[in-house]
């Protein structure tokens, strides 16, 4: 793997102007992270795999029509072929199979990343406070985070094999320690 954190950084910034987009960014990069260690190999994957949680969306606010296509054809010219495969995969809709543990990762971080942020929006102690029982409520209530894909949710951690109540505390506590960076301390 050749392309460096800061570099992936530096593109997710040049594309994406938001701050809620790019908070979105920085916190599946951090769950990605974390995950590496709980469903991949460890500490040979971290980087990988959370540079590929940063990026999975940063064509998206520039080229919303285009999405993945750009940040997937730019990952494959500097031959970053494991992390095109897996926002590929992310993106449900072209079908592409999940190959790897960083496939079926970061469609079970993505989503539930975002679910879980909008959760904490809502409470008053934040991430702080949050348990997974809270989560799975608001799951039910289709009004709420509305564009969050319920599907992706439950699929992701099926196709991880783990139980959706653990993979919504493993994000939990993945998020806790950067709740202050990621405005996700509480209304």
């Amino acid at each position: 793997m050749s392309l460096t954190r800061d570099e992936a950084w530096s593109l997710l910034c040049e594309w994406t102007e938001t701050d809620s987009l790019r908070k979105h960014a920085r916190a599946v990069e951090v769950v990605m992270r974390a995950a590496a260690h709980q469903y991949g190999a460890g500490d040979g994957d971290v980087e990988q795999w959370g540079m590929a949680g940063m990026l999975h969306d940063a064509d998206y606010e520039k080229w919303p029509e285009e999405h993945p296509h750009k940040i997937v054809a730019w990952l494959r010219e500097r031959e970053e072929e494991p992390m095109a495969h897996a926002i590929s995969a992310h993106y449900t809709q072209w079908g592409v199979p999940y190959d790897s543990q960083l496939d079926k990762a970061l469609l079970a971080c993505d989503e539930l990343t975002g679910f879980v942020g909008a959760c904490c929006l809502v409470r008053p102690g934040g991430v702080t406070t949050l348990a997974p029982k809270s989560v799975k409520k608001k799951l039910k209530d289709k009004g709420f985070a509305a564009k969050v894909e319920r599907t992706e949710v439950t699929a992701g951690a099926e196709l991880l094999g783990v139980d959706l109540t653990e993979h919504i505390q493993f994000v939990i506590d993945a998020l806790k320690p950067h709740g202050e960076e990621l405005g996700l301390l509480g209304a």
